[in-house]
């Protein structure tokens, strides 16, 4: 797929908050999820397994969702951007508010990396 394409199947499936079937259908074997120095919330993982299971720890934090949004993908080269904004509860930290954005590189029609500015 190009990064055209990736991006688009992204975007349809970000529409739905289809996380894990993005990282199923669009993530590579060997991808990498990078969080900022010091985030309270996220860390880093590398390899899908391990990056299925950092989103799901905290899926399963979520105790009540009161808003989520995230913007169309721009592309520029091989990366996509997209801004996302959630409003939740999670245990352990209260209400969160997290406005990001979130960049993902693509190689070889698969996603490589995201990395999250927060």
């Amino acid at each position: 797929m190009t990064i055209q394409e990736v991006a688009a199947r992204f975007d349809e499936l970000a529409q739905q908050e289809k996380w894990f079937e993005i990282q199923d259908e669009l993530f590579a074997d060997n991808v990498k999820s990078i969080d900022p120095p010091g985030s309270p919330y996220f860390g880093y993982a590398e390899g899908k397994a391990a990056v299925r299971k950092k989103g799901e720890d905290w899926v399963k934090k979520i105790t009540k969702v009161h808003n989520v949004h995230t913007t169309h993908p721009v592309i520029g080269g091989n990366h996509f951007a997209v801004g996302r904004t959630m409003d939740t509860d999670v245990e352990g930290f209260g209400r969160v508010k997290i406005e990001e954005i979130m960049m993902y590189e693509v190689k070889d029609g698969r996603i490589m990396s995201e990395q999250f500015f927060y």
